[in-house]
């Protein structure tokens, strides 16, 4: 959640190592990725480790090793809830641009069309800003370091009363009646803020919490049957991944519950959790779908998802770079609540995405899944293109 600029560096020179045990697969060449992930999790000592590839516009392998918690003896499977973190907004900015196909939205509007009843309570700078701006992190509201408002804290926002739409509308009208921290519309800002008032807007629009949005738009028909928000499990069990955060170089197993990650107010900006393989499919429909493979969305919309607008690189949840591995542009994200760490890589030109998440936040497990990305770019990607040359 707190990654600003996203950029991620995919480390390519790696010995791959192929150390077994530590997970359940389930299918053909999901075995060659858990092998491959064990190595790298026992090397960066992360207590789980997962990843998927999508070959060909869909989910061709992916897998986990290592444990649910910290100490314990339960393994995951390659079933098991990662929590994404950051990731969640290219599936709002999906939504988003569902809702604009149907005509429900336009990109054009602005803030003071989109929420009439919060208009005279906005800064005035905020009102012209427009659904464009906020996908692309330029509404001028504050960065991810202060997703809270002025005087309020982590816990203030999980005790707001109401439900969450309720909640988040409460957040709105906080967050825009505060100075903007740039002028809006005038420069590139990475804010939490900014998506959870898109899916505000989605949901007031469609008078349907941004939950069930996502569950009735995306989770359902992609078949992403494990896909949930907030922390994965339930309290008192290991049924499920637990979260970890470092402190002080220690490691900290964090149990599930109603604290165990962000409130709902920036559910939209990063709070979903789901399986791998059903992370994967999100992926391949935006790869497939770029080549008007799938109906989720035009293929228009889709470009319109991946495109920066204002010069910038970020466009609908993803920040656009190019590799030369990826034949040219790639779309990348990174997400994190603190107690665990996702990140994609996905290449069009290629058909080709990897994925991968660990149950852990901070440094070595940023480190952990950049490796893991390069290692299974390199094992799934590189060695075929090598193959074909000769």
């Amino acid at each position: 959640m707190d990654r600003q600029r996203h950029t991620v560096c995919v480390v390519l020179s790696v010995v791959l190592g192929a150390c077994a045990g530590g997970g359940e697969v389930s299918r053909g060449r999901s075995g060659k990725v858990v092998g491959l992930l064990e190595a790298i999790r026992v090397k960066y000592d992360l207590p789980a480790l997962g990843g998927a590839v999508v070959l060909e516009g869909r989910p061709a392998a992916w897998g986990a090793t290592g444990f649910r918690k910290d100490g314990s003896s339960v393994r995951v499977t390659s079933e098991d809830k990662f929590h994404i973190g950051s990731c969640t907004k290219a599936m709002t900015a999906t939504i988003v641009g569902m809702l604009v196909e149907r005509g429900k939205l336009r990109l054009e509007m602005t803030l003071g069309e989109a929420l009439p009843e919060i208009v005279e309570e906005m800064d005035p700078s905020y009102r012209d800003i427009t659904l464009r701006d906020l996908l692309a992190h330029r509404g001028g509201l504050p960065g991810s370091s202060r997703s809270w408002p002025k005087g309020k804290s982590f816990r203030d926002m999980h005790n707001l009363p109401g439900s969450p739409t309720e909640q988040r509308l409460a957040y709105a009208r906080m967050m825009l009646s505060q100075e903007p921290e740039v002028k809006p519309g005038t420069k590139y800002l990475y804010s939490n803020a900014g998506y959870s008032i898109l899916g505000l807007i989605a949901e007031r629009r469609m008078r349907r919490p941004w939950e069930k949005l996502m569950e009735a738009m995306l989770f359902k028909p992609l078949g992403m049957e494990s896909a949930g928000f907030g922390a994965m499990g339930t309290p008192g069990k290991i049924d499920q991944p637990w979260q970890h955060r470092m402190n002080d170089n220690k490691r900290h197993a964090i149990e599930p519950g109603r604290f165990s990650d962000n409130p709902p107010v920036l559910g939209p900006g990063g709070t979903v959790h789901c399986s791998i393989g059903d992370w994967a499919k999100f992926v391949a429909a935006h790869l497939a779908g770029a080549k008007g493979k799938v109906k989720l969305l035009k293929r228009e919309t889709l470009a319109m998802l991946h495109r920066p607008d204002f010069g910038g690189d970020y466009a609908g949840g993803w920040l656009i770079t190019n590799r030369d591995w990826a034949g040219g542009s790639v779309l990348t994200h990174g997400g994190s609540n603190t107690m665990s760490y996702a990140v994609v890589w996905m290449a069009p030109k290629r058909d080709f995405a990897v994925l991968v998440a660990s149950n852990q936040g901070g440094g070595d497990a940023k480190k952990g899944c950049d490796e893991a990305a390069g290692t299974l770019i390199k094992e799934f990607l590189l060695k075929k293109q090598g193959q074909e040359q000769k």
